[in-house]
């Protein structure tokens, strides 16, 4: 036995241990319109974002700028899928790039873009591409070495939230930094979402998935790099001396940085607060920091 539920224009299905599985859309007759009130047994409120971004695949990338940079990237492109009844203005801009490319394109309905999406705002445009192909920490140092600058490198502690790391890796970018490092276990992983969030930047930002963060910091130090944790706890990173080879680490949404981790850090650097909310959102204090350390070296 199950229970049909109609949420934000997705047909779900949940059985009784609160299994949830996407379906298409009106594949079923008569849903029932999920509210607070009417909450399934044993689904927790965010539920949807975790369950639709696991189904996710790594080979998509969705949005019209995402697939622009990934054509101007010179990322495998394998084919692209148009709306139809909407190509006008940057999709025909992506469908003359593909043409040049030699890249398939095919005209599809809303419906099929959807369902390859997984219901994310795709802008009427989805591209098929290679896996992505994450690096090596080594790789991010070769970076900076062949542009002969001091290493600038960004760790994420368990960064769950994919809308997060994508913001984080798109203000790198932006901000000079050489790469970013992520665990393989406990968080975001580069999926479609991640790449629109990131306004394309993950074709050009290397990525490294490690499987121990401890033992990447140490790493990182026998190669001469200063380790700074991103804390309220510490001093304001205005007065931190964030010159030199430097790793930046921003931690979990709601726990920061664990408790391991920040031992390992050289220096804890903050934010200044001055408002009545606790806290910045991650995304947000990652771009702070990192521009304080493109401040300092500009000096």
């Amino acid at each position: 036995m199950y229970n049909v539920y109609f949420i934000e224009g997705v047909v779900l299905k949940i059985d009784k241990k609160g299994v949830i599985i996407m379906v298409k859309r009106n594949e079923f007759k008569g849903e029932k319109r999920m509210n607070s009130e009417r909450r399934p047994q044993g689904v927790r409120d965010d539920y949807r974002a975790r369950d639709i971004d696991e189904n996710i695949s790594e080979d998509i990338i969705i949005g019209r700028n995402p697939v622009i940079e990934a054509l101007k990237s010179g990322k495998t492109v394998e084919k692209i899928y148009l709306q139809k009844d909407n190509i006008e203005g940057t999709l025909r801009v992506i469908e003359a790039m593909a043409k040049e490319k030699g890249i398939v394109t095919s005209a599809v309905d809303r419906r099929k873009l959807d369902e390859m999406s997984g219901y994310e705002s795709h802008q009427g445009v989805v591209a098929r591409v290679t896996p992505f192909v994450y690096s090596t920490v080594d790789e991010i140092l070769k970076v900076a070495d062949e542009k002969g600058e001091d290493p600038f490198i960004i760790i994420l502690d368990e960064i769950e939230d994919p809308h997060n790391l994508g913001s984080i890796i798109r203000s790198a970018n932006v901000l000079g930094a050489h790469g970013v490092i992520i665990p393989k276990r406990r968080s975001a992983l580069i999926t479609q979402v991640v790449s629109k969030a990131s306004a394309g930047a993950t074709s050009y930002t290397k990525v490294a998935k490690v499987t121990n963060i401890n033992q990447t910091i140490d790493y990182l130090k026998e190669k001469k790099l200063w380790i700074i944790g991103a804390d309220m706890d510490g001093e304001l990173c205005s007065k931190c001396n964030l010159k030199g080879s430097v790793a930046v680490v921003i931690g979990n949404e709601g726990s920061g940085i664990s408790r391991l981790v920040k031992e390992h850090c050289d220096i804890i650097a903050s934010i200044p607060a001055l408002g009545d909310v606790g806290s910045l959102n991650a995304s947000v204090a990652a771009g702070i920091i990192m521009y304080e350390i493109l401040r300092q070296r500009n000096l």
